[in-house]
């Protein structure tokens, strides 16, 4: 029962930052409606752009608004503390307890991401349906799928940032891997432009790609894009990163431990 437990502390403590929780609602908020005339006009143009129609695009703005904390996408969470105690050698007590670092660190980032879906996610996809009338889930089992898309991107999401906060260990600064990883995040997630707009053999690099799993595949399981077969194949997809990326965590994080002295420590 440790891990549930630091998973549900992890929510008590991002549920105390009210004032952030609403001031974060009020900007996805704004961004999506100006995503969403954007997204009108080029729609417009385009009817049935990258496969969706008007209304499935701004339900695809909403939901993306909805997943910008879940999935941590500009970093933060439980990786950015992480980050900043192997920087102070503070880590260095995390290391002696008797629990896997990797593990702890990755239920507390569930239990921010759980938060995070419950207020900023929720609340913006309500103003969204207010507004535009945006498309609820395509069907049970899109739901269904859409619940277990979230967690997978959620996971991808934690090992990518784990990945980039272990670079601590060898370097002094790491912010500029952090901003580089960020900027990767906007560009091939789907948060900006959907990555099914892509054409061609760019197209398919860019959805098989890990983050792609942040809130392109969450989405389009959501709009029933994928059915029967195809929907296993875009689950499995993302937990094939999610399972090669946390290996590659436990790798790093191995080999810091046992070659690396910590700063400050």
């Amino acid at each position: 029962m440790l891990y549930p437990a630091v998973a549900v502390r992890s929510f008590r403590r991002y549920s105390t930052y009210r004032a952030a929780t609403l001031a974060g609602i009020f900007t996805n908020s704004v961004f999506g409606l100006i995503y969403s005339y954007a997204y009108i006009q080029l729609w417009r143009a385009a009817p049935h752009a990258g496969g969706y129609d008007t209304r499935d695009a701004i339900t695809y703005v909403w939901l993306a608004q909805s997943l910008v904390m879940t999935v941590a996408m500009w970093s933060g969470g439980t990786t950015d503390d992480l980050n900043e105690r192997i920087r102070t050698g503070d880590v260095s007590v995390d290391l002696y307890r008797p629990v896997p670092l990797l593990w702890w660190y990755y239920a507390g980032d569930l239990g921010r991401a759980t938060y995070h879906f419950c207020t900023r996610g929720l609340a913006p996809s309500l103003i969204g349906l207010v507004l535009f009338d945006i498309r609820g889930p395509a069907s049970a089992t899109a739901a269904a799928g859409f619940v277990v898309s979230i967690f997978l991107a959620v996971s991808v999401s934690f090992a990518v940032r784990f990945l980039v906060a272990a670079t601590a260990f060898w370097v002094l600064d790491s912010s500029g891997v952090r901003l580089m990883s960020s900027v990767l995040s906007m560009a091939l997630s789907g948060l900006t432009l959907p990555l099914n707009l892509v054409p061609g053999v760019a197209g398919t690099v860019v959805r098989a790609l890990p983050w792609a799993s942040y809130v392109q595949v969450p989405i389009d399981v959501y709009l029933g894009k994928h059915r029967g077969t195809d929907l296993l194949a875009a689950l499995g997809l993302q937990a094939l990163w999610a399972v090669v990326l946390l290996a590659g965590c436990a790798l790093v994080l191995d080999r810091a431990t046992r070659k690396v002295v910590v700063q400050g420590g």
